[in-house]
């Protein structure tokens, strides 16, 4: 991707996140506690299993960083728990909201607005990096895997989740985007890349993602049915209406929840250094 194309996909991505921070949509936002309250309740009821791989609460006293806080679910989640964190976030709205969650919980730390490419961090500053649902999104992806490495200390713990290929949401695009308008030889991979969440979205297959992590010392994958595979979140506008609905309320999660963790969208990479 030459640098100029890099850069606008990376404001186009920045564009999208500002304007929908991951997991606000259709949350009630007046009463603020209210609103990060339910933010973290439906984010942990309808991922359970992102608290099994944080592991937040063995992060006392560490110095921890964060890729990508979003609304700050999980920031807040590390800074409870007594770690040294430190958050960076790409778009305004995500240091924003994670500022005032942090602010009316008392707490106190860091966050700041910046490039997962680009950390502003010097080399061995962190016992953790942790980075869930985000790297992926950022046109070099591998440029960003290196910066976590490279501000990792020897020893530190990598956790990041990454979209897997394939998937259920990958074949589900495909074929709402591409065999449904008769262009079935469109890949999976290309309807994720264009229509799941911000523009240029990647996905890998666990080889790839080997391959990507290859700097590190230690890499244990594995890959996780999400709720978007079983479409168990709040649909967005553009699935709100013609006979999307009944398609939602007819999608057979019991049978698929049978098929297990192999065509799940979520790529779990724990990496040492």
């Amino acid at each position: 991707m030459s640098e100029k194309r890099a850069s606008s996909t990376k404001e186009n991505v920045r564009a999208f996140w500002d304007l929908d921070p991951c997991g606000t949509r259709g949350i009630a936002q007046e009463d603020r506690h209210a609103f990060f309250g339910e933010l973290e309740r439906e984010r942990y009821e309808l991922e359970p299993y992102i608290k099994a791989f944080a592991r937040f609460e063995d992060a006392k006293d560490k110095r921890v960083l964060e890729v990508g806080v979003g609304a700050g679910t999980d920031f807040i989640n590390w800074v409870r728990n007594g770690a040294r964190a430190v958050g960076i976030d790409l778009t305004e709205a995500g240091t924003r909201l994670s500022r005032e969650r942090i602010a009316l919980e008392g707490l106190r730390a860091e966050v700041l607005r910046g490039d997962a490419e680009n950390l502003p961090f010097a080399g061995d500053q962190f016992d953790l990096v942790y980075s869930y649902g985000v790297l992926h999104h950022s046109p070099d992806t591998a440029r960003a895997v290196g910066e976590v490495l490279r501000v990792l200390r020897p020893g530190g713990i990598a956790r990041v989740m990454v979209y897997h290929h394939p998937s259920l949401v990958g074949f589900m695009l495909w074929a709402v985007h591409c065999a449904a308008h008769l262009q079935p030889w469109k890949s999976p991979r290309w309807a994720v890349y264009h229509y799941l969440e911000s523009p240029g979205t990647k996905a890998y297959t666990v080889d790839e993602a080997r391959e990507l992590f290859a700097g590190f010392g230690t890499v244990r994958i594995r890959t996780q049915l999400s709720h978007g595979d079983l479409l168990q979140m709040r649909p967005g506008p553009r699935y709100g209406r013609g006979l999307y609905p009944l398609l939602w309320r007819l999608y057979p999660r019991a049978v698929l929840k049978r098929v297990g963790n192999r065509l799940g969208t979520g790529l779990f990479v724990e990496a040492v250094k």
